[in-house]
């Protein structure tokens, strides 16, 4: 297959597979519970890195950012209502964005954790202008919670299947299975 020049070579690498494993065992958990696992699994996915450090990295900008953007759309659309107690979107309403999303960088950059502003702002988004007066609040904690879990699901299948051990137990594998061929 040539791609603007290039030859694409399409691999299914480790973190592929690893990113998948957190990903159905994300779902697979939430359907135990009977919620609905959509953004604990965007969590895992994100959270996701090629080792620990970079996964670290990946899975706090999401989960800190939808902390940051969680709480900033909480307290910012709580005022909105005061003056707009149906919650409607309204023109009223571009100013709380445009503080929110200042003070998100802000907060963000502050906390030394820019990579924070994109997920964060995505969060403060849906609250702000997708998010009815009524479940607000309950929205809100259940995406930092969903996203917290879905990193920390990202965290543990990464820690305890790090590049290095399933390398090592691939080429074991490959060795044993050499070996009962040839016999």
């Amino acid at each position: 297959m040539d791609i603007a020049g290039h030859h694409l070579q399409l691999h299914i690498g480790l973190r592929n597979i690893k990113t998948a494993l957190a990903a159905t065992l994300c779902a697979l958990l939430y359907f135990l519970v009977d919620r609905n696992p959509t953004f604990a699994c965007i969590g895992t996915i994100f959270g996701m890195g090629s080792d620990m450090s970079n996964s670290r990295l990946n899975g706090g900008n999401r989960f800190f950012g939808t902390i940051i953007g969680g709480l900033l759309g909480m307290g910012l659309f709580r005022i909105y209502i005061i003056f707009y107690p149906d919650g409607a979107m309204k023109l009223p309403l571009l100013p709380f964005l445009f503080v929110g999303v200042i003070l998100l960088i802000l907060i963000s950059v502050l906390f030394r954790w820019p990579g924070a502003v994109q997920p964060g702002g995505v969060v403060l988004c849906i609250i702000l202008f997708n998010t009815p007066v009524a479940t607000y609040i309950s929205y809100s904690l259940a995406r930092m919670l969903d996203t917290g879990i879905g990193v920390a699901i990202a965290l543990l299948v990464n820690w305890l299947l790090p590049r290095d051990r399933l390398v090592q137990w691939l080429r074991l594998h490959q060795k044993e299975n050499e070996t009962s061929v040839s016999e």
